[in-house]
């Protein structure tokens, strides 16, 4: 279903976006960077919750989403996650698209992609769906990134369609490990995820507001870091 929003989404941005001037679609990116902005700051805050501090104790949460984003951040920018992906989006461009500049269609792969798999609904949805928990979590992500994909693509073009892939493999993957490793995460693992993958998120909106170009898939193995670095902590503490 998320796929099939971002599709069917991305359809329609390109369908409606000759008929919006260059204004009035860096207006809509703005407005979509803003409002990531205000996801990321609430997913960030979760910090703050008491489940992960009675984990590792009051003063260890900021210091464990520092520490996932240092090491994460060392690591992605070792294996050129960033350069990969924007290759890769490059190639599809190259194989696909025959009307949209590489430019432009690598920045609305690589910044949809970054979007739609990065916020904590990504995993938690994925992994709550794997664990027969249900689907609601999904539910609701695909719709959010249906309305997402229209505003993309208005203004990145066809790049956007491309996601749906990374989508479908991220979650699916994701959905996989869920179904074959049962409920292994407690939720001061899921918590410190959260809140790493929405400090995460500020660095798309940064992106969407051309204020920083951060490499935002380069900290993506942050998000294995952080639940690692509190499992340490709780060894420690016990």
């Amino acid at each position: 279903m998320n796929v099939a929003t971002v599709l069917v989404g991305s359809v329609l941005g390109v369908l409606i976006g000759h008929r919006l001037s260059h204004r009035t679609r860096d207006l809509v990116t703005d407005a979509l960077g803003l409002v990531t902005l205000l996801i990321a700051i609430m997913s960030a805050l979760t910090v703050g919750d008491q489940v992960l501090s009675d984990a590792v104790g009051d003063s260890a949460p900021v210091l464990i989403v520092l520490g996932a984003m240092l090491i994460g951040g060392i690591a992605g920018s070792l294996l050129r996650i960033e350069q990969r992906l924007e290759d890769f989006g490059a190639w599809m461009q190259h194989r696909f698209s025959r009307g949209d500049s590489e430019s432009t269609f690598v920045e609305g792969f690589v910044t949809s992609s970054m979007v739609f798999c990065v916020g904590p609904l990504t995993f938690l949805g994925a992994l709550s769906d794997g664990l027969g928990r249900g689907a609601d979590q999904l539910f609701l992500k695909a719709t959010l990134d249906g309305f997402a994909a229209i505003a993309f693509a208005a203004s990145f073009g066809w790049g956007v369609t491309a996601s749906a892939l990374v989508v479908l493999v991220v979650q699916g993957l994701v959905t996989a490990v869920g179904a074959v490793l049962g409920d292994v995460l407690p939720d001061a693992h899921v918590t410190a995820l959260g809140a790493t993958g929405g400090v995460m998120l500020i660095g798309v909106a940064l992106r969407l507001l051309k204020l920083k170009q951060i490499a935002v898939a380069d900290l993506l193995p942050a998000l294995i870091v952080a639940p690692l670095l509190v499992q340490l902590l709780v060894v420690i503490r016990s």
